[in-house]
């Protein structure tokens, strides 16, 4: 009898074991979520790589770069206008990737340093107002996108809040930046772009990828750090060491996983979001993001060309999946589970 308790409830490192259930139940479970698991994911992911391949390795190509006909061979008139048009919309689609990626490369960072910072203060001290604090954080996951892009429209537009301090504002453009030589002056950089004002701008878009990923990073630290506790920092600091130096060799060190894990989905949200961008952008061609200009080339019936790009966010988000399963395996699952766990905070 003892033995068979045993075995009804033994242990896993993860946790507690299933208990034993009959075969035939087993089976039904298993193949219901792998009838799922291919129905929602696995046939539709296979499809858009079917269809951006459907007509071709260069005609996928030729999505981002179109190869330019040899010199010795003339073109009619109809075929030079449907070259530059090919040329139009793939230096469009190689701006949306560059605006996605510029776009992450500001953002993740800033919620990095946020996350950071939410995380330490709410772990390390307890303060008045600690619950409207974790609230706040939390405040993306329950606003859908769209407000949170109309949010920006009613604050930076011309008739916003603050639409009048920043409508005469002009900025230069980072992706303009040219090298022009000291035979104009003593700058050899310049920006060829401008932009004036902050709505319907890469800055608008920026600001907006900012407010849905920042919960990221810190709902992945805090758990973990709530956990930890600071005991192994209050050692360094009677020992000697220096906040900085405590934070480095201590803290750091055992949250990277954590931070990294935070980090990744953070950046896979910052490549795909939709809604609150579309707002902001105004759909202009240059203010287009991979997911507004896969928008764009499927309402203009360029299907291919529309699932090239979509694959392209389809294999990062393969990329996401794979680095995920590396912090899972390298952090350990029990501080993963820490990390994805909702959980409580304590407020005392």
């Amino acid at each position: 009898m003892a033995e068979a308790l045993k075995k009804a409830h033994r242990v896993t490192p993860f946790g507690p074991a299933a208990p034993v259930s009959h075969p035939l139940v087993r089976k039904i479970l298993v193949a219901v979520t792998i009838g799922f698991l291919a129905l929602f994911i696995v046939i539709p992911v296979a499809n858009i790589f079917v269809q951006a391949l459907s007509k071709g390795l260069d005609s996928y190509v030729a999505v981002f770069h179109v190869t330019k006909p040899p010199e010795d061979k003339e073109l009619t008139p109809i075929e030079r206008r449907k070259l530059a048009s090919a040329h139009a919309q793939a230096e469009k689609t190689r701006s949306s990737i560059r605006l996605s990626i510029g776009i992450a490369a500001i953002v993740v960072p800033l919620n990095l340093v946020f996350g950071l910072t939410a995380a330490w203060s709410l772990t390390k001290f307890r303060f008045k107002g600690r619950s409207l604090l974790i609230a706040l954080i939390d405040l993306p996951f329950s606003v859908s996108p769209v407000i949170a892009g109309l949010i920006f429209v009613l604050l930076f537009g011309r008739n916003g809040i603050l639409g009048p301090l920043v409508a005469n504002w002009t900025w230069p453009d980072p992706f303009s930046l040219h090298w022009r030589g000291f035979a104009q002056g003593w700058r050899p950089l310049y920006f060829s772009r401008s932009y004036s004002g902050v709505i319907f701008t890469p800055m608008a878009i920026a600001l907006a990828s900012i407010f849905v990923t920042f919960p990221f990073v810190a709902r992945s630290l805090i758990p973990l750090m709530e956990t930890q506790g600071s005991d192994e920092e209050a050692a360094a600091l009677s020992l000697g060491a220096s906040g900085f130096r405590t934070f480095f060799k201590v803290t750091l060190p055992n949250i990277k996983w954590a931070l990294l894990y935070g980090a990744i989905l953070c950046t896979a949200r910052a490549f795909g979001e939709f809604g609150a961008v579309s707002v902001v952008s105004g759909h202009i061609d240059s203010n287009d993001t991979m997911p507004l200009r896969i928008e764009k080339l499927w309402n203009e019936y360029n299907n291919q060309a529309a699932f090239t790009v979509a694959s392209l966010l389809t294999l990062l988000a393969a990329v996401a999946l794979v680095l995920q399963l590396i912090a899972e395996r390298k952090g350990g699952r029990p501080a993963i589970t820490a990390v994805e766990g909702e959980g409580t905070y304590d407020e005392h």
